[in-house]
């Protein structure tokens, strides 16, 4: 009668497997909740989803984002596309570890508003889509 396994099967079946319980764990890397990485968050999403995308709710604005921030408060501006300069439609803002938001301006109370919380607080959650 023949084995049922060989020692040439079974000689690299028992390597792979010690192998394989002597690598430690990694812990997942945890996500940066502090004010800049989340500002970078909404930011790249905004970009990609409000204007890139030329969504027709954001093809009168532009975004303006001021990252560096020396008052600890990085933020995101939408402007008037072709009056860059003037009063901002729009800031979403961040502070602190972990970040607490704040958005605020005339577009918060248009229909547009709803659909700006939802997408911000997605963004700094970690989520990308749009």
């Amino acid at each position: 009668m023949r084995p049922l396994f060989s020692a040439k099967l079974l000689l690299p079946l028992a390597a792979a497997a010690a192998l394989a319980g002597c690598q430690t764990k990694t812990p997942a890397p945890k996500a940066n909740n502090g004010a800049l990485p989340t500002m970078e968050r909404i930011a790249l999403g905004a970009n990609s989803c409000w204007f890139k995308s030329g969504d027709a709710a954001f093809k009168a604005y532009r975004l303006a984002p001021e990252l560096n921030s020396f008052s600890g408060r990085p933020r995101i501006l939408v402007v008037h596309r072709n009056s860059p300069e003037s009063r901002p439609l729009l800031v979403v803002q961040a502070e602190g570890s972990p970040a607490r938001l704040d958005a605020f301006g005339p577009m918060m109370s248009e229909p547009v508003g709803a659909r700006i919380t939802t997408d911000v607080k997605r963004w700094a959650a970690g989520g990308k889509g749009c």
